[in-house]
């Protein structure tokens, strides 16, 4: 071959459109796989999602708003003449674009019931507690689509727990406070509620109060247990707790040896002796200014609102039969103007109040309550209260109009298992749910919400081997793999030697055993008889070191001496061999 001619290159010869073109490759080198965002995305997407019309008609409203709907209703019916059936599928496309609900990402990372769930104000992390009394933190910037999963798990009493297993305390409520984000507040089934830092650490636990005092107004903490809990709204350093004690008490999470205010409800109901369980509570402040709104519930069906500045020494509007006597009132919530108050009771209805006419409810609405089984259950508005969230015992998410309750959106979360709680966090836009069978849903629309699980599915997936469970391959205290053969001691830097507790930092190493200062010091025999008195004595048999004073003791009776001249003598009653009294010669003296 001469310089001349030209190289040729024989390629396969097939056609555009045979298959076998997929095989071969199509350009030389090394060649970087990318990751399809688009198409991952659309993997999350919901299947199926249930429209108001159908929920709304078996809704049932009682009210004056209500009435003026139905009316409107009807008129609207006379009118449109059949004309809404070309306009269900524009409603349906309308649904999708108002609510972010067209996707989701479900976490599964609790193995009971998920209680109570919070988002950070900057919506970048998320915690979820549940009944089992442990809490997840979640990352969305460290998560991807195949790592899923907490990134800690706690739980705020083990300290307390001992070597023998002790029963956890399911929790009710934690919140990330609004301002700061740096806290957040966890309320448990215990007297004392506990803020806690971002990362899971206890920062501050409030004391218990005195069980045994009768006023609640001289105690310094609950005395029995909290049922609900929130921030103050713009004071980032209080807090309040509603207990089973029949008290609400303010915190200053600076103080944690007596709280701020306590605010004791006396209840009227016949046979309560004053006293009932505070089941909910919410601290309200309208975002364009003004006084700040306390609401509570009471197992008694009493509603009781404060003003939220103070003074609270009594309530400025009470309501006394606000849901059904000794029914749990679980959800409770302001809106953004800090005039409107939705409640959830377990009388199975949600109603409306105006805080500016504080006496009967402007709507009432039948909907079956989980409080029975499940006292966390919560309803939420939604940002600028232009929606309300709640779930139900079906598994639904319900979305109501703020004027009338009625239902807006039903779309299902997890089927056959109830909703628990709910949020809709206004800076991500994106709604997180929480249900019975242990699952997190956070529902999402690509073009309407940001961040939050939009950035965990826009990631490539993280490669890992197709065995590689974490939980159950990977030693997370020192990260590396549980099946690698590691020498004792050869593991360098701070993995070796031993905590100041005694505790050895390599795992695969047993504990060493601690040392007390007897064992430090190992003194001899010689400097043991010297110093310490009587030590000649231990070696000594017992009953020879007493018979050596016998004799001395008879001569001498050194500590016998008080009774020597008194002590009587003993005289017993002569008997010949012929004499011998049997049992059949006693006589019984009566």
């Amino acid at each position: 071959m001469t310089d001349d001619e030209d190289i040729v290159i024989e390629g396969p010869d097939l056609a555009e459109d045979d298959p076998m073109r997929a095989f071969l490759p199509a350009s030389f080198g090394k060649k970087s796989a990318e990751t399809n965002i688009a198409a991952q995305i659309d993997r999350t997407k919901r299947s199926a999602t249930n429209r108001a019309s159908s929920a709304g008609e078996d809704a049932v409203a009682s009210g004056p708003s209500a009435d003026r709907l139905k009316g409107q209703k009807k008129e609207d019916s006379e009118k449109s003449d059949g004309s809404s059936d070309d306009s269900d599928s524009d409603d349906d496309s309308d649904d999708d674009d108002e609510f972010p609900v067209s996707h989701e990402l479900v976490l599964k990372t609790h193995e009971r019931a998920v209680t109570t769930i919070t988002l950070d104000p900057a919506g970048g992390r998320l915690a979820s507690a549940s009944v089992d009394g442990k809490i997840n933190l979640h990352d969305f910037a460290a998560m991807t689509p195949t790592t899923l999963r907490a990134f800690r798990s706690v739980d705020p009493f083990e300290s307390r727990k001992s070597s023998v297993q002790s029963e956890s305390h399911p929790i009710h409520r934690i919140e990330f406070s609004p301002l700061s984000g740096s806290l957040f507040l966890c309320i448990s089934s215990h007297p004392q509620a506990k803020i806690m830092s971002r990362d899971g650490d206890v920062v501050t636990e409030f004391v218990k109060g005195d069980m045994y005092l009768r006023d609640m107004n001289n105690t310094k903490g609950h005395i029995s247990a909290i049922s609900s809990g929130t921030w103050h709204p713009t004071d980032r350093n209080l807090c309040v707790t509603a207990g089973t004690d029949s008290t609400l008490r303010i915190w200053d999470i600076n103080n944690k040896r007596r709280q701020k205010e306590v605010i004791v409800f006396k209840s009227r109901a016949p046979g309560s002796a004053g006293r009932t369980r505070m089941t909910c509570v919410a601290w309200g402040s309208p975002t364009q200014g003004g006084n700040n709104v306390l609401v509570a519930a009471a197992l008694d069906g009493s509603l009781v609102m404060y003003s939220g500045n103070g003074p609270f020494s009594r309530p400025s509007a009470e309501i006394r039969d606000a849901h059904k006597p000794d029914t749990w009132t679980s959800g409770i919530d302001i809106s953004s103007d800090g005039r409107m108050v939705v409640t959830r009771g377990g009388d199975d209805t949600i109603k409306l109040w105006d805080t500016r006419k504080f006496k009967t409810p402007l709507v009432t609405v039948q909907h079956q309550s989980t409080s029975a089984h499940y006292s966390m259950s919560n309803i939420k508005y939604a940002p600028n209260s232009t929606s309300i969230l709640t779930g139900s015992a079906t598994g639904d998410l319900h979305i109501l109009n703020p004027g009338n309750l009625q239902p807006e959106l039903v779309t299902p979360v997890t089927p056959g298992a109830p909703v628990i709680t709910v949020d809709w966090h206004p800076k991500i836009n994106q709604i997180v749910t929480g249900s019975a069978n242990g699952e997190t849903h956070v529902l999402y629309n690509p073009t309407m919400s940001s961040r939050g699980a939009v950035d965990v599915m826009s990631k490539a997936p993280k490669k890992r081997h197709i065995d590689d469970n974490p939980s159950l391959t990977m030693d997370q205290s020192i990260g590396i793999s549980g099946d690698s053969i590691v020498t004792p001691g050869s593991m360098g830097g701070r993995r070796g030697g031993v905590t100041a507790s005694g505790r050895s930092r390599d795992p695969r190493r047993p504990e060493v055993m601690q040392q007390t200062p007897f064992m430090r010091t190992q003194p001899d025999e010689k400097h043991v008889a010297e110093n310490i008195p009587l030590a000649h004595m231990l070696h000594e048999d017992p009953r020879e070191a007493l018979l050596k004073y016998a004799d001395a003791a008879k001569k001498d009776p050194m500590f016998t001496q008080a009774w020597k001249d008194t002590q009587p003598v003993t005289q017993y009653a002569e008997l010949s061999d012929d004499e011998e009294e049997g049992p059949d010669k006693k006589r019984v003296r009566r």
